[in-house]
């Protein structure tokens, strides 16, 4: 089946070229499926930049441990983990959520032919100058039921062959690790160094620009959360990209906010400071605080604040004075109604609210509620409670007849 974005890699691994070509045909009609096949497209690369580099396998080596480990880090560049992450994640919440749209399918789907561009240069030899850009999928560019069939039919013996690659994969590393040898474990770090700047080079002959890619990886996680996000860095009701804002340190007092999420009465609910992936996330933090006094002073709501290098993701509400921690994703535009317009307003200081007599009566049980509530005042996000048997920590309901 042709693709329209994946026949670069046909000649050299035709596998990869089908999976692409499945998931352009069912991004309209079935961007679940779409969505799953990317995240196949995704480990199989990986698995066969593991084979040119003879890199060593981990154990157990499922997709996550193969994008972590030191030498693949070393070797590939951040932007391109970052990317092969995004495929990863969103094939797992299409999997196990059966959740997905065609609008995130498609950005996926650039996402991973740039990764395969990526590959057919750095490590075949492609010329830069022949890759072709990506060209957007037509929603008329569906399948035919007979077309369906079969291609479900070689997507599953793709998918069964892979399963079966990766199992005779799992026997060879477990082999290597008892054996402690592996052609590739004497890898010192500076070849992977060397590797790492090659695959960065790459990049910049293809011209794919981290930035515009941090931000597309930014984009998915949103919609991901239920977020309508614009085209090429077009504003909606929900989201609005490059927001200006008054008051910053610069020459002209302006700044630009990279996102503003918005509630439906058009208050601010959260911002979003982007930086390079090559950079700790924590770097956009104090930025990130500037932008939210100047849109707390333009429309009277302190906004949560969100900063991310497209990977990490790290939340900060300091109007109820939380420290900064890190998440996995996005809150949801109703999570943040919840957070910034009623959670800010109903909550009350614990050491204000009592225990309820009716449930604890021994001075002891008060005195650990206290102390528990003592460090949820302080920010605090655990505590652990260790009282003898006997003691009271479990309440027990009355049978319905004693009621």
């Amino acid at each position: 089946m042709d693709s329209l974005n994946f026949e670069i890699l046909r000649p050299l691994r035709p596998q990869l070229s089908d999976l692409g070509a499945f998931a352009e045909r069912y991004a309209y009609s079935d961007p679940v499926s779409a969505t799953i096949k990317l995240r196949s497209f995704a480990e199989l690369l990986t698995r066969e930049i593991y084979q040119l580099l003879r890199f060593p396998q981990p154990v157990p080596n499922d997709f996550v441990n193969l994008l972590t480990t030191r030498e693949f880090r070393s070797a590939i560049p951040p932007i391109v983990v970052d990317q092969l992450h995004a495929l990863r994640k969103a094939g797992n919440v299409a999997a196990h959520a059966n959740q997905g749209d065609s609008s995130t399918a498609i950005r996926l789907m650039e996402q991973a032919a740039q990764v395969g561009k990526w590959f057919a240069v750095q490590f075949h030899k492609a010329p830069p100058g022949k890759i072709p850009p990506f060209h957007p999928i037509s929603p008329t560019r569906t399948l035919s039921a007979r077309e369906a069939q079969l291609s479900a039919q070689h997507l599953a013996s793709l998918e069964d062959l892979a399963r079966q690659k990766a199992q005779l994969e799992q026997i060879s590393a477990e082999l290597a690790q008892a054996q402690q040898k592996y052609e590739a474990a004497e890898q010192k770090i500076e070849q992977l160094q060397k590797l790492g700047q090659s695959g960065q080079n790459t990049l910049s002959l293809l011209q794919i620009d981290e930035a515009t890619t941090r931000r597309r990886l930014i984009d998915i996680a949103l919609a991901r959360a239920g977020w309508t996000i614009g085209v090429n860095g077009a504003n909606t009701d929900e989201v609005t990209q490059e927001h200006e804002v008054s008051g910053q340190p610069t020459a002209t007092g302006k700044g630009l906010v990279d996102y503003a999420l918005w509630s439906a009465n058009g208050k601010p609910l959260a911002l979003i400071e982007a930086k390079k992936t090559s950079r700790d996330a924590e770097q956009g933090r104090k930025q990130a605080e500037l932008y939210a006094d100047a849109l707390e002073k333009a429309y009277g709501q302190r906004p949560m604040i969100f900063y991310t290098n497209g990977h990490e993701i790290y939340v900060l509400d300091d109007a109820q004075g939380y420290p900064p921690r890190r998440i996995f994703g996005f809150y949801s535009r109703d999570t943040l109604e919840y957070r910034v317009t009623f959670q800010r307003s109903a909550r009350q200081p614990l050491n204000t609210i009592a225990p309820n007599s009716h449930i604890v009566d021994r001075i002891y049980q008060f005195e650990a509620i206290k102390r528990v509530c003592e460090d949820f005042s302080e920010q605090k996000r655990k505590a652990l409670m260790v009282q003898a048997t006997g003691t009271g920590k479990t309440r027990r309901l009355p049978r319905r007849s004693q009621i």
